[in-house]
């Protein structure tokens, strides 16, 4: 599926990146970003192999459920409390300096629509394409 990207600038190297945001009660996921990279991790809650007694809400995923994802394939770790990175840089972007870059792009703004200003709530963003889905562990 293709998906229309929008343009970001990270505020400490002030290099431009793609990105595109995902609504995760509108997609029915949860999701957490590297430590390392800024990769997300998108987590569909329909999944086969979704671990059993896992409850996901839609947002960020909590420390329970981040025991069960694989590392990510740079050497970090999906967690709550991680942040997305600049591409170029790899310094965590801030979700409150975000907010010019997001809503100038997002239509909705003109309509009222403002973006959370967190990297834990309803939305997730996916820079430059970084994703990996349902990046569960095998469970036996």
């Amino acid at each position: 599926m293709s998906r229309k990207q929008d343009i970001g600038v990270c505020d400490t190297c002030h290099q431009q990146f793609s990105y595109y945001l995902i609504h995760n009660g509108f997609n029915d996921s949860s999701y957490a970003y590297c430590d390392k990279c800024g990769k997300t991790s998108l987590l569909d809650h329909w999944h086969n192999n979704l671990p059993k007694g896992i409850k996901l809400k839609y947002q960020v995923v909590d420390k329970r459920v981040t025991s069960f994802l694989k590392p990510c394939d740079c050497g970090g770790t999906f967690k709550k409390g991680a942040s997305p990175r600049c591409p170029h840089c790899n310094s965590v972007l801030s979700a409150v300096e975000a907010t010019t870059y997001i809503e100038n792009n997002a239509p909705g703004s003109k309509m009222g629509w403002r973006w959370q200003k967190n990297w834990e709530d309803v939305y997730c963003i996916i820079v430059e394409n970084k994703l990996v889905e349902d990046n569960w562990k095998e469970t036996t």
